[in-house]
């Protein structure tokens, strides 16, 4: 797809997080009619309500087959927002959504939280992300960092660097590969904890290097003083007005901005490697991670709407939103895991 249907893409997600063109009408919880035989349409078309919150990194492609299920379903109303995956956990765990997209599995205390209030879900496995960390393409430093130097910039022992020079001494002490850095502005926009993006940049970058240093558990954890934001185009527009920026987003948004924010390489212990859709998929590239949604698993059972939706998400033409958006698709095995998991109704994490 090009740039300019991502964008139109992007403009509809905003639109969505409120509501999905018409209301609702003559529909209870458990929606309408069925929307034919292989919910794309038909004679009659399904109503009722769908939910969905969550990951704002897999909000694009949830969007976008919401957008296209409800032009076939105009009587279906569906609301889509992306404030954070462990927001949209709190919430799904609740009760309070049918759907709960993620841009990292359930964790335990997640699962108990559903359990305790008697939700079971189904997980599937939808698409692949690849963490991309950027900068300005005015920057003048490293080309590519590892995970050390990730460390030394963003880390817990970082807290109150300025500059990017700042950091050089720690950057020294722990082993970081590609210090020392320039004496320039350290400007850092990224996800909030709220963020499954976070959690997992913490997991790839944070974790080994905090853990070698001594720190406790609870310090496993980004310096405080940065601009977060659950919103990936507000950090793309913080990384876009500093010539020396720093942050994090999904793969989809670095490709959608790619002419005005640089990607670095990323060496995982094996060579620098730049976030691109060949090296995503094959997870040469070392900050790729799996995307997935949720679904209540009495919904799965008793709403046909939210049936028809997932059936449609997991069809050719659902599927294809992946690509739309920026993603990249699964293995055919993978996929297949997904899909039997849906059509088994098989419940739990299988992470």
């Amino acid at each position: 797809m090009t740039h300019v249907y991502r964008r139109r893409t992007r403009f509809l997600v905003a639109a969505l997080a409120f509501s999905l063109l018409a209301a609702a009408c003559g529909g209870d919880d458990g929606g309408g009619a069925s929307a034919g035989e292989d919910g794309e349409g038909g004679s009659e078309t399904l109503s009722g309500e769908i939910t969905i919150s969550g990951s704002s990194t897999v909000e694009p492609i949830t969007a976008l087959n919401a957008e296209i299920f409800s032009e076939q379903n105009p009587d279906l109303q569906i609301s889509v927002d992306g404030p954070g995956t462990s927001d949209g956990f709190e919430l799904f765990c609740q009760g309070k959504l049918e759907i709960s997209d993620a841009s990292r599995p359930i964790e335990a205390e997640e699962i108990k939280a559903c359990k305790k209030e008697g939700v079971e879900f189904i997980e599937v496995k939808v698409g692949i992300d690849g963490i991309s960390v950027l900068t300005s393409p005015e920057f003048e430093g490293p080309a590519c960092l590892d995970f050390k130097d990730m460390y030394a910039l963003v880390g817990p022992e970082s807290e109150g660097f300025a500059n990017w020079s700042d950091a050089n001494e720690l950057a020294q002490e722990i082993g970081a590969g590609n210090a020392p850095y320039p004496d320039v502005p350290l400007d850092i926009t990224a996800p909030g904890e709220e963020s499954g993006t976070y959690d997992t940049f913490v997991e790839f970058a944070i974790e080994e290097t905090a853990e070698a240093q001594g720190l406790p558990e609870d310090e496993w954890v980004t310096r405080p003083d940065y601009q977060s934001s659950a919103n990936d185009n507000v950090i793309i527009q913080g990384l876009q007005g500093s010539d020396s920026s720093f942050g994090w987003v999904g793969f989809a948004f670095y490709e959608e901005n790619q002419d005005t924010v640089e990607a670095f390489e990323v060496d995982g212990g094996d060579g620098c490697v730049a976030p691109t859709t060949e090296t995503i998929e094959s997870k040469e590239y070392p900050m790729s991670r799996d995307l997935f949604f949720y679904v209540n698993l009495d919904d799965a059972k008793n709403n046909e709407s939210v049936k028809a939706f997932v059936d449609f998400y997991l069809s050719d033409e659902g599927l294809k939103s992946v690509e739309d958006t920026g993603y990249v698709p699964l293995p055919d095995d993978q996929l297949q895991e997904s899909i039997d998991a849906w059509e088994s109704q098989e419940t739990g994490s299988r992470e």
